[in-house]
C-alpha cells in the first residue's frame, strides 16, 4: 500500500511560506525594538523543561494543555512549553534572583498546546511579551498596558482596543462585603463569566447581579461599578483602574468587564485583553500575578503581557506587496550589485544562462549599470 500521508502535518500545525515568514519576522523585530527602547531586556528559554518547573512556578498554569513525556536521560516528566511566562518567572526567581528590582524582561518564541483555543484550531502559536517583575503597582500596570498598545501599533495593528477586568473580584467581595458559602464561590465565578443572570441567582449570587451591567465603554462601566461598591471593598481597585485608563487615554478604545475571567488563570487584581481592527478575537492579554520563589515560598509580585500575533501576521502577509527584485546577469559587476543592495534593492544573481528573471520573481534587471524594468 502506498504511503500517501508522509508529508502531512498534524492537525493545528502548519508551515509559514515566504510572505508569512517575512510578516512574522517583521512583527517580532518591530515588537522587540519597542520593548528594548523601554528597557526590557530580551531572554530566551528552552522549548522543553521539567513539567514541575513549568507547572508550579505560578498558580493556575494548566498542565493538562501541555504535551508531556518522560525524559529517557533523567526519567523525569518533561513538558513542551505552552506558555513562556512561567519560564520567564523561573529565570527571575533563579538566575536573576539577585538582580535589582524592578526587573524588565522581554521574550518571543513558539508555544504549543494539546488542543487549540476555542474556535482557533492552531496548536502552535507565536508568543511575545514583556514582564515587569518586582512590583504590581498601579504605575507598573499602566506601563504594561501602554507598552502593549505601543508594541502592537509598531507591529502594524490598527484600531486597538483594551478591555480591563478584575480577576480576583469575587474573592475580594466574598471575603467580607458580600459573603458566600465556600461551596458556591466557584459557581458564582462561572455564572458571572458566562453572563448568566438566572444561573447567578440559582447559585446564591443574587447580590452580584449588578456586576453584569457594569460592562461596556470604560467611563460608563466604571461609574456603575463604583455605584455598586457601597462597602468600599473595591475602592482601591477602582481608583487604580481610573489611573491606568487616564494614562492610556487616546491611545486605544477602553472598555471594562470586571467579572471576566476566561484566560486569566494566574492574574490577581488587574487583567486586560487587547484587540485590533480587522482581527477576530483577542491578540493577547496581561495583568498582575505572583511568582513563587526558589523554595516554592516568598512570592514576588509581577506585571506583564503576552501577545499571540499570528492573526496579525496573517493579515500583514495578505496585504504585503512583493518587494522589487533586481536580476543580476552572469558576469555582473559585484561591487555595483553590492551598492544596489545598500540602497534597498533585493538582488537575485543568475546561476546559469537559462535563468529566467521573470520566473524568479524579478521586476528589474541590471543592464549597463542601471536597473531596467522588465
Amino acid at each position: 500500500m502506498q504511503d500517501n500521508d508522509r508529508d502531512l502535518l498534524p492537525e493545528g500545525l502548519g508551515d509559514r511560506l515566504q510572505q508569512q515568514a517575512w510578516a512574522s519576522q517583521t512583527v517580532r523585530r518591530a515588537a522587540h525594538d519597542v520593548l528594548a527602547s523601554h528597557g526590557y531586556e530580551r531572554v530566551e528559554t528552552p522549548l522543553i523543561e521539567f513539567e514541575k518547573a513549568l507547572a508550579h512556578r505560578m498558580a493556575g498554569v494548566q498542565v493538562r494543555r501541555m504535551f508531556r513525556f518522560v525524559d529517557p536521560v533523567s526519567m523525569r516528566m518533561l513538558a513542551l512549553r505552552s506558555d513562556m511566562t512561567a519560564q520567564v518567572a523561573r529565570i527571575a526567581a533563579t538566575g536573576l534572583a539577585e538582580t535589582p528590582r524592578p526587573l524588565r524582561l522581554s521574550y518571543s518564541g513558539q508555544v504549543c498546546t494539546i488542543k487549540g483555543d476555542g474556535l482557533d484550531p492552531r496548536r502552535e502559536r507565536l508568543q511575545l511579551g514583556a514582564e515587569l517583575i518586582g512590583t504590581d503597582s498601579v504605575a507598573a500596570a499602566a506601563e504594561i498596558v501602554e507598552l502593549a498598545i505601543e508594541t502592537l501599533t509598531a507591529a502594524g495593528a490598527t484600531g486597538i482596543s483594551v478591555d480591563f477586568t478584575m480577576p480576583d473580584l469575587v474573592d475580594t467581595l466574598c471575603a467580607e462585603a458580600l459573603p458566600l458559602p465556600a461551596a458556591n464561590i466557584e459557581a458564582v465565578r462561572q455564572m458571572l463569566d458566562a453572563k448568566d443572570a438566572g444561573g447567578l441567582v440559582d447559585v446564591g449570587g443574587e447580590a452580584y447581579l449588578p456586576l453584569l451591567y457594569a460592562v461596556g465603554p470604560f467611563d460608563t462601566a466604571i461609574e456603575r461599578l463604583a455605584a455598586f461598591d457601597g462597602s468600599g471593598a473595591l475602592a482601591s481597585r477602582i481608583a487604580g483602574l481610573r489611573e491606568i485608563a487616564a494614562r492610556v487615554a487616546g491611545k486605544a478604545r477602553l472598555t471594562l468587564d470586571p467579572s471576566e475571567r476566561h484566560g486569566f488563570e494566574y492574574q490577581s487584581w488587574f487583567g486586560f485583553m487587547i484587540y485590533a481592527e480587522g482581527i477576530a478575537g483577542s491578540l493577547g492579554r496581561g495583568g498582575t500575578y505572583r511568582i513563587l520563589g526558589q523554595t516554592g515560598h516568598h512570592p514576588e509580585s509581577a506585571t506583564g503581557f503576552s501577545l499571540y500575533p499570528d492573526p496579525l501576521v496573517d493579515l500583514l502577509a495578505a496585504k504585503a506587496e512583493a518587494p522589487q527584485r533586481l536580476f543580476l546577469p552572469l558576469g555582473h559587476d559585484v561591487a555595483l550589485a553590492a551598492r544596489q543592495r545598500a540602497v534597498g534593492w533585493v538582488t537575485v544573481a543568475a546561476l546559469a544562462e537559462s535563468d529566467d528573471p521573470v520566473a524568479l520573481g524579478c521586476s528589474h534587471v541590471l543592464q549597463g549599470g542601471e536597473a531596467v524594468a522588465l
